[in-house]
């Protein structure tokens, strides 16, 4: 079946048209905290093109029976293209704020101006798929002088660091999901939608009707949002305008941080308590996240995942201790230190309250770290990985077949909850899991043709940490306390389509390219009635 443009340009002229929303919000916030100039040059611009090119798609590319034509294609082209669409939107505040070298920018040249525009690319798509990894540093931030500057992220304008926070926020529930909300009436086929954004291996109704769900997870996730602001903010040890941030990008497992040491910068017990508990609870499947607030808690414990999730970080954190003790660091820190950094790692939020590269941290940490990065949180959850439902899966067949090994004739079945799992979903399940080894591999061959003096350690962490939205790596240059301003142009690029293919779950951003899903539907019609011509021959020369 060809793609029908139409129905593309309805998915992305009102999510563009959306989009526009928060630009204008952010844009009088911008005004209040910083100046109507900056208000101006960094929002105005990008909501009018935001709002106008949503108009013109839908004004000029769809049909009156549009919303009746989506399938699950369109469903899942639409979604993969409605994240660099509005990633370029995204960046523009970035860009024409001042936070990179850019037209605004007093005596800049060109090439700088160029690589601002990269490296306000970079900064949105690390905000809309969650990732968390930053480039704002004092040798590409016009607003931070080196040697004088001793907070490079915090001496950025205030609305554009809320800018920053809600490009996270509105990822980690998914900008199509938004959309399911307001426009599912207008939109329509709002299922295949949901299927192709939500994370995870299937989706399940909250509610009869799908904007129902979508309305029941939003308000979840607003609710623990407003309830991490009032904790944070409670502390007494962050402002009114750093808890609002913390709490934008902690429930969407984001990790940007109004300072440059994240969550290390207010070194207080409470704060990272607080937020270990919200990071823990971001990665955990909304879906049981909705039971515990119905009230169905038993249910909810008794999920197999959540109960393999809870012990993984809990198995790990005491591992990360242990090697932390008999390195030399003293039990309270080692707990404190290993709890925070593998909850935030395990779940890609990737806040920093300690850096796992100082040498007191020993080998062993690096490699769960490093496995915590490919594994990723909960499906259904705003984290990112491979998911730990997937592995699961995984294991069980694996384990499965070498019980066939032994006993060919012994018919076992791979369940989840008590519940078999079809052919289908294990085939899907596999095939995600080649891919992800597939991309895996040729990603960190061509990052390390643009990244010639890095060695093999950080090219493949920060590959896995890509994919993975998980924001810092595993090296000296790219660890937790430093940012990926050392990169060059073109490995921000393919790390951050990386980061697009992570957000996607991967087969999504796959059937985009798969030259077969943009075949024009004329050539498929004519192809399927030169077939159906050739067996009507093939059956009248045998009748004859």
């Amino acid at each position: 079946m060809a793609m029908r443009s139409d129905v593309l340009y309805l998915i992305l002229g009102w999510t563009l048209i959306a989009l526009a929303l928060p630009l204008a919000a952010c844009g009088l916030i911008t005004g209040w905290l910083d100046s109507v100039e900056l208000a101006l040059k960094a929002f105005a611009l990008p909501a009018f093109i935001s709002s106008f090119v949503g108009i013109v798609m839908l004004s000029f590319g769809t049909r009156t029976n549009t919303s009746e034509r989506l399938r699950d294609k369109e469903a899942f082209a639409g979604v993969a293209l409605v994240w660099p669409i509005a990633v370029s939107i995204g960046s523009l505040p970035f860009w024409l704020g001042g936070v990179f070298n850019g037209p605004f920018t007093p005596d800049v040249a060109l090439i700088d101006m160029a690589r601002g525009a990269v490296n306000a690319w970079f900064e949105s798509m690390s905000g809309f798929t969650t990732t968390g990894a930053t480039v704002i540093s004092h040798n590409m931030s016009p607003n931070c002088i080196p040697g004088v500057t001793e907070d490079c992220i915090n001496s950025q304008p205030r609305g554009l660091l809320l800018w920053r926070s809600l490009t996270q926020w509105f990822g980690g529930m998914g900008i199509i999901m938004l959309g399911m909300m307001i426009l599912s009436r207008v939109i329509g086929g709002g299922m295949a939608l949901a299927r192709a954004e939500l994370t995870g291996p299937s989706l399940s109704r909250l509610r009869p009707k799908l904007k129902q769900t979508a309305i029941a997870l939003w308000t979840l996730y607003i609710i623990l949002t407003f309830a991490e602001f009032v904790l944070l903010f409670g502390t007494g040890s962050m402002d009114l305008f750093d808890s609002i941030n913390h709490s934008l990008t902690t429930l969407p497992t984001g990790g940007f941080s109004t300072h440059d040491a994240s969550i290390g910068y207010y070194d207080s017990v409470l704060v990272e308590m607080i937020v270990v508990v919200f990071m823990f609870i971001a990665g955990v499947n909304f879906t049981l996240l909705w039971m515990f607030w119905e009230g169905d808690s038993k249910k909810a414990l008794r999920d197999e995942e959540f109960r393999y999730y809870t012990i993984y970080i809990i198995v790990i954190v005491l591992a990360v201790a242990g090697a932390l003790i008999g390195s030399g660091t003293s039990v309270g820190k080692a707990l404190r230190d290993s709890l925070f950094q593998v909850v935030s790692i395990g779940t890609s939020t990737g806040f920093g309250s300690a850096d796992y590269m100082d040498p007191s941290w020993p080998l062993a940490t690096h490699l769960l770290i490093f496995i915590l990065m490919i594994v990723g949180a909960s499906a259904g959850s705003t984290g990112g990985g491979l998911k730990l439902l997937r592995v699961t899966l995984a294991f069980k067949v694996a384990m499965r077949e070498l019980v066939r090994i032994a006993q060919p004739r012994k018919i076992e079945r791979i369940r989840i909850n008590g519940e078999v799992v079809e052919r289908n979903q294990i085939g899907l399940i596999v095939g995600m899991l080649f891919v992800w080894v597939g991309l895996f591999g040729i990603s960190s061959i061509i990052l390390s043709i643009f990244m010639p003096n890095t060695d093999f350690e950080t090219v493949t962490t920060v590959v896995a940490s890509s994919l993975g939205n998980t924001g810092p790596a595993i090296g000296d240059f790219y660890g937790p306390s430093n940012t990926w301003a050392g990169m060059n142009s073109g490995a921000l690029i393919i790390t951050s389509i990386l980061m697009w293919f992570g957000r996607l779950e991967l087969l999504t951003a796959v059937i985009l390219m798969h030259p077969h899903t943009w075949r024009r539907e004329e050539k498929v019609q004519s192809d399927r009635a030169a077939i159906a011509l050739f067996r009507r021959i093939m059956d009248d020369d045998d009748k004859s």
